[in-house]
C-alpha cells in the first residue's frame, strides 16, 4: 500500500486509543450477553417450561435482561465510543480529559451489571427501555456525564469553523440522551404521573430513545464513513440540516403510535401517526444523501449499506403499521419484535460494525488480522438479520389475523407461529456466532503486535474531513 498522509493515522487516534478500546471492549462483552440471552429467551418462547422453576431466569425478567443488556451495555459503549472518535477527528485536535472517558466506562459498566443482578431478583421497572432499578439510573446519568465530557469539549473546543452532519448528530445524542433518560426518570418512577398518562411516558422515553439517541449515533458513523471512503461530497447535502431537524423536533413526537387503539386520548395517537409520516421526509433525504454507501467494495461500506437500507425501510415500515387499520393487525404481536430488531440489530448494529472495522486499525495501529473473520461476520450478521426481522414479521402478521378471530382457540395461535420463532431461534443463533467472530478478532487485533509501520497501514485517504463529515 501507498504511504499514508500524517492525517490518516493521527495524534487523534493515538491519544484516544485505550479509553476508546475500553469502550469497544466492553461494548462487544455485552453485544455477547445480550445474544445469549436473546437465544435463551426465544427458547424460552419455544418451551415454555425451560427455566421455569428459576425466577431469576423467568422469561419476563430474561427479556428486560436481554433488553437492558443489549440498549445500555452494546448501543451505549459502542455509540459513546464511535461520537467521541468522529467528534475529535472533526474537531481537528485530540481528545482531552480522556481520564473521564475511562473512569466513566467503568462506572457505567457497573451500573448495568448491578441493573442486571437487580432485575434477576425481581427489582426490574418493567418499563421498556427502562428496565433497570431505579436506584442504578442516577449511577447512569453521572457514568455518562464522565464520558461526555470528551465529546463536549472537542465541540465547543474546535479548531475549524465549518461543522457537518456528522457531528451534529453524535452531538444531539450526547446532549437529548440526559434529557430523555432523567425525564423518564421523574415522570415514571421518582414522581411518577398518574393514570394512562404512565401509558404515554413510557411510549415517548422508549420511541425517543430510538429516535433521539440511538438512532443520531448510529447516522454520525454513516454520515462520516461514506464520504470519508468514497472521496464523493455528499449529494443534496443542502438537505441535510432539514433532516437533521426533522428527526429531531419530529421523532419525539412519534411515541403515541404504541398506543393505537388504548385507553388514551385519541389525539396521543393521531398526533403520532402524523409524525411518523412526516418523519418520511427525514428518511428519504438520509437514502439520497447517502447512497454513496452502496454498491462500494469497501467492507465497512457493505455494514453501512445494510444498515442504512434497513434504517429506511424501518422508518417506512413504522409509519404504515401506525395507521389505525394495520396497527389493528400488527400491535401487541411478534411484528412489534421484528421492528425492534430491525432498528436496532439490522440498522444500528451493522452502521456501527461498520465505523468498528474503519476505526479500530486506526486506533491500534494495525490492519486486521484476517479479511475471511471480517467475511465470515459480514454474512452471518446480514443472514441472522434477515432471517431474525422476517420470521418475526411473518409470525406476527399470523399472530395479528388470528388474534381477530375469536373461533380460532390460542394453541392453534401458537402452533402456527411455532416453526417461524423457530427460525428466529436459529437466526439468533448464527448472529451470536457472527458477533463471537467479531469480539475474537478484536482481542486478537489488540493482542497482536504491528508488524508494519504506521505510515503503510493505509491507503492515502480523499480529501474528506476538511470538505465534508
Amino acid at each position: 500500500m501507498s504511504t499514508a498522509p500524517q492525517a490518516e493515522v493521527s495524534e487523534i487516534d493515538a491519544s484516544a486509543r485505550w479509553p476508546l478500546s475500553l469502550l469497544l471492549a466492553s461494548a462487544l462483552l455485552w453485544l455477547l450477553v445480550s445474544g445469549a440471552l436473546a437465544l435463551a429467551n426465544l427458547a424460552q418462547t419455544l418451551s415454555p417450561g425451560l427455566l421455569a422453576e428459576c425466577a431469576a431466569l423467568s422469561y419476563g425478567r430474561m427479556h428486560a435482561l436481554q433488553e437492558s443488556a443489549l440498549v445500555y451495555g452494546w448501543i451505549a459503549n459502542a455509540g459513546f465510543a464511535v461520537a467521541l472518535w468522529i467528534l475529535g477527528r472533526l474537531g481537528g485536535s485530540p481528545l482531552r480529559s480522556l481520564n473521564w472517558v475511562v473512569v466513566g466506562t467503568l462506572f457505567w459498566n457497573f451500573a448495568v451489571t448491578l441493573g442486571l443482578i437487580g432485575i434477576m431478583f425481581g427489582q426490574g421497572t418493567s418499563i421498556p427501555f427502562l428496565h433497570l432499578p431505579r436506584y442504578v439510573q442516577p449511577l447512569l446519568l453521572v457514568a455518562f456525564a464522565a464520558i461526555a465530557t470528551p465529546g463536549v469539549l472537542a465541540w465547543i473546543g474546535r479548531s475549524r469553523p465549518t461543522t457537518f452532519a456528522a457531528q451534529w448528530y453524535a452531538v444531539a445524542a450526547l446532549f437529548l440522551f440526559p434529557w430523555l433518560f432523567s425525564a423518564a426518570q421523574v415522570m415514571l418512577l421518582w414522581a411518577p404521573v398518574r393514570g394512562v398518562l404512565q401509558a404515554v411516558a413510557a411510549g415517548w422515553f422508549a420511541q425517543g430513545a430510538w429516535t433521539l439517541w440511538i438512532a443520531p449515533l448510529s447516522l454520525a458513523a454513516a454520515y462520516y464513513l461514506v464520504p470519508k471512503i468514497t472521496g464523493r461530497v455528499i449529494p443534496s447535502y443542502d438537505f441535510s440540516a432539514l433532516s437533521f431537524w426533522t428527526l429531531l423536533v419530529v421523532g419525539g413526537w412519534t411515541g403515541g403510535r404504541h398506543l393505537v387503539g388504548g385507553p388514551v386520548p385519541v389525539w396521543v395517537p393521531s398526533m403520532a401517526i402524523v409524525s411518523c409520516v412526516l418523519l418520511t421526509f427525514h428518511y428519504i433525504v438520509t437514502a439520497l444523501n447517502l447512497r454513496g454507501a452502496f454498491g462500494q467494495c469497501s467492507t465497512a461500506l457493505k455494514f453501512v449499506a445494510f444498515g442504512l437500507a434497513a434504517y429506511v425501510i424501518g422508518g417506512f415500515t413504522d409509519a404504515i403499521t401506525a395507521t389505525r387499520s394495520i396497527a389493528q393487525v400488527t400491535q401487541f404481536t411478534w411484528f412489534s419484535q421484528a421492528q425492534t430488531q430491525l432498528a436496532l440489530t439490522g440498522a444500528f448494529s451493522m452502521i456501527v460494525f461498520g465505523a468498528i472495522y474503519f476505526l479500530v486499525p486506526r486506533l491500534a495501529n494495525r490492519p486486521w488480522p484476517s479479511t475471511p473473520l471480517i467475511r465470515a461476520h459480514y454474512a452471518a450478521a446480514v443472514l441472522g438479520t434477515l432471517g431474525l426481522v422476517l420470521s418475526l414479521a411473518v409470525a406476527g402478521i399470523v399472530e395479528g389475523r388470528e388474534l381477530g378471530d375469536a373461533a380460532i382457540p390460542f394453541a392453534d395461535i401458537a402452533a402456527h407461529t411455532r416453526v417461524w420463532l423457530e427460525i428466529a431461534a436459529a437466526s439468533q443463533a448464527l448472529l451470536l456466532v457472527g458477533n463471537a467472530v467479531l469480539a475474537f478478532h478484536f482481542a486478537r487485533l489488540l493482542a497482536a503486535r504491528p508488524v508494519v509501520t504506521a505510515t503503510s497501514l493505509f491507503r492515502p485517504p480523499p480529501t474528506m474531513e476538511a470538505s465534508v463529515s
